[in-house]
């Protein structure tokens, strides 16, 4: 099938074959931009219509496809416009969540804009509502633990969503976990106060659902989400909109006395935490989604619910171990067990004390100051006065044996405030860096986990690190558009390279130093002189948003991957891309080269790791055993282990031969987000969204 674009047309669907509409004899576009495929409305509003649709381009993979008609006339037109557009601004910024449908593209065609995003395939909780009837406590505690983490996330971002209600959370049958969907009228946080003054906000919301202080004057900030969230969570346990819960004339909830009168309840905790959410003053309720999940951590773990779900029972060989219980046996198993763990957030605020380190050299820096502790895995030693834990009896379990697969916890690191997203050895001196969504990037000193120094010049977050092999220069790229170069003895800027139009992803460097390659989402590599700081030329051609580069040991070949599924291998010298290599399902996260040129290891959103040859560009193995999206790889220098990173919060350990699990370790307990060895083999440093960094020895 194929449907008709045309927004008035009666009846779009039409054969495939036909090159006009049988309805009304509008010419069909087969495809959009050559990729899309409008297959079958799924909606209509006031501006447009929402199609599913093929992405051609992905194996035919579904998508939906957001239309936005131009209506100059209409009186509205300019305010419904600007909401589309920032939909598409807000997609683009949060949707590498994986609980945020991801933007694919945004463009104009005949006058109208599309808006093409991942489809989320699933029932919102309001059909869940509707089909299966009212929400118990475990599911309730369930839905909390799974969205809260999504919501710090958006609010980590500036970004309050301002329309939380059952129909925009989906209940996705892939993983199932809440996707949160529509962000058509989220907004940002910064607003000028003459903004303010000139302009009242825009009152917008779902009646019932939207806190005061958003309908009387369109203010919103995130106690506002989770005011929505709470309301949202007794209509499920009630079936009920949440106005006909709300007595005016006393100014309190009723939603208990509702559930009383039809023979139910809620422990009285989960109780004191919904009525919290829905003060009517903003100081009265939670200030973060982070607030809320350390009490809802709090809550007793023995309290019985009616039947409905079962309890995941701990596997030490699965890679997501403990985690919180999966959505599918909340909604459709019927066992009575005890309540659902809640999964550890990387928001929380720490819980040991302060910890004060002195850098290495010259004027007092961040790291002298104290700073929450973290809180650390269950069996964990007390953090030493350098803000880290000692040795550990952390290890990978071993599935086969082999000496690389044989790691041990040595240090926890954990100083940054928020997501730990790079590292990266000192090839020279025992350092290992780390950058974070704090802006902020650490160096450590591998012996004793100590703090050296932080540097701070960009101002939004670390995307990756390198350093120069001869260790004195590190290199870091951030969504600040720029890739600076330090000087890490003295922890100044040496560099500040500018030129890529947008977050600058990945960067590479050359084995003998002068080589720097970067990756940005403008969709285009950057080939720098890393001594000089120079720019040398553009790489361009890519059809999706770059995540990842590498360079061979030779630097003739530069390897790229990204959002279009695809990998590419340039020949330097010329410009062009030699080889495709086709093969993921979706985006590709990393890749690593081993040090002898002849392997390429890949990690994808498609919960993939996949073995090529470099040389012929075949595919040696397809690893899988991760549950969520890989993030990051790395190739051990030995060559015969890869080192998988995922956000299922596990490790992998995998035999480049025969394409084994060799071992799996899920210590770190929230999303892994990179992964590096040190080029001697002997340690190895994990990265992830709880905050901390773990320094890993080889035994």
């Amino acid at each position: 099938m194929i449907c008709c674009l045309n927004p008035d047309c009666p009846v779009p669907v039409n054969s495939d074959g036909d090159e006009a509409c049988r309805s009304c004899g509008q010419p069909l576009v087969l495809s959009l931009r050559n990729r899309y495929r409008p297959i079958k409305p799924l909606g209509q509003g006031g501006f447009g219509k929402t199609y599913l649709a093929e992405d051609l381009d992905r194996l035919n993979t579904r998508c939906v496809i957001k239309q936005f008609v131009h209506h100059s006339g209409h009186k509205s037109f300019e305010k419904a416009l600007e909401l589309f557009n920032q939909e598409a601004v807000r997609l683009n910024e949060l949707g590498e969540h994986p609980q945020i449908p991801s933007l694919l593209a945004y463009f104009e065609h005949d006058g109208n804009f599309y808006l093409v995003q991942q489809e989320i395939d699933g029932p919102t909780l309001m059909h869940l509502l509707k089909q299966r009837g009212v929400f118990d406590e475990a599911k309730i505690r369930w839905l909390l633990g799974a969205l809260l983490p999504v919501l710090q996330f958006v609010h980590d971002r500036s970004v309050v969503h301002r329309d939380i209600n059952p129909t925009n959370i989906i209940f996705r049958r892939l993983d199932s976990l809440p996707v949160l969907i529509d962000f058509g009228i989220a907004k940002q946080l910064q607003v000028s106060l003459a903004e303010k003054e000139e302009h009242s906000g825009t009152r917008i919301g779902t009646e019932g659902y939207s806190p005061m202080e958003q309908l009387r004057s369109g203010e919103a900030y995130p106690a506002s989400d989770l005011y929505s969230l709470g309301a949202t969570c007794i209509c499920l346990l009630t079936g009920r909109k949440p106005d006909s819960l709300y007595n005016p004339l006393e100014g309190k909830w009723q939603w208990q006395k509702h559930l009383a009168a039809e023979g139910r309840s809620v422990s009285q905790p989960l109780a004191d935490i919904l009525n919290r959410l829905l003060k009517d003053f903003i100081s009265e309720r939670y200030q973060s989604a982070s607030e809320v999940l350390r009490d809802l951590q709090a809550l007793p773990d023995n309290q019985r619910s009616v039947p409905g779900w079962t309890r995941q029972q701990p596997n030490s060989q699965s890679p997501i171990g403990n985690a919180i219980i999966s959505g599918q046996s909340l909604f459709e198993r019927s066992v009575d067990e005890h309540p659902p763990t809640i999964p550890p957030n990387p928001s929380l605020p720490p819980k040991s004390g302060p910890i004060s380190i002195p850098p290495i050299s010259g004027p007092k820096s961040d790291a002298q100051k104290p700073s929450g502790p973290t809180s650390k895995p269950s069996g964990s030693p007390r953090p030493s006065s350098s803000g880290t834990s000692g040795p550990t009896k952390f290890q990978f379990s071993a599935i086969r044996s082999g000496s690389s697969s044989r790691w041990s916890c040595l240090h926890t690191l954990a100083r940054h405030s928020s997501w730990v997203s790079a590292v990266a050895f000192n090839p020279q001196l025992r350092l290992l860096a780390s950058g974070g969504l704090d802006d902020t990037i650490h160096l450590w000193d591998l012996k004793t986990g100590r703090l050296m120094r932080s540097l701070k010049g960009h101002s939004k977050g670390i995307n990756d690190l390198s350093f120069h092999p001869r260790g004195q220069l590190l290199v870091s790229c951030s969504d600040d558009n720029t890739i600076r170069i330090w000087q890490i003895t003295t922890g100044q800027t040496v560099h500040v390279m500018r030129g890529h139009h947008h977050d600058i992803t990945s960067l590479a460097v050359g084995r003998r130093g002068q080589l720097l390659i970067s990756g940005s989402e403008d969709r285009t590599l950057g080939v720098w002189n890393l001594d000089q700081g120079s720019f040398t030329k553009w790489l361009s051609g890519n059809a999706g948003m770059i995540r990842c580069v590498a360079i061979t040991p030779d630097e003739k070949r530069v390897v790229s991957g990204g959002f279009d599924n695809k990998i590419r291998v340039w020949d330097l010298a010329s410009g062009k891309v030699e080889r495709l290599l086709q093969g993921h399902l979706n985006s590709v996260n990393d890749l690593a080269i081993s040090t002898d040129g002849r392997l390429l290891a890949s990690a994808g959103k498609d919960r993939c790791v996949k073995l090529w040859s470099l040389q012929s560009g075949n595919l040696l193995h397809n690893l899988r055993g991760h549950t969520r999206e890989v993030n990051a790889i790395a190739i051990h220098p030995d060559r015969q282990s890869v080192v998988s990173a995922s956000s299922d919060g596990s490790i992998k350990i995998w035999n480049t031969k025969t394409g084994e699990e060799q071992a799996t370790c899920t210590d770190h307990g929230s999303s892994v987000t990179a992964i590096a060895i040190h080029p001697d083999g002997s340690y190895m440093a994990s990265a992830s969204s709880d905050k901390t960094i773990k320094l890993w020895q080889k035994q």
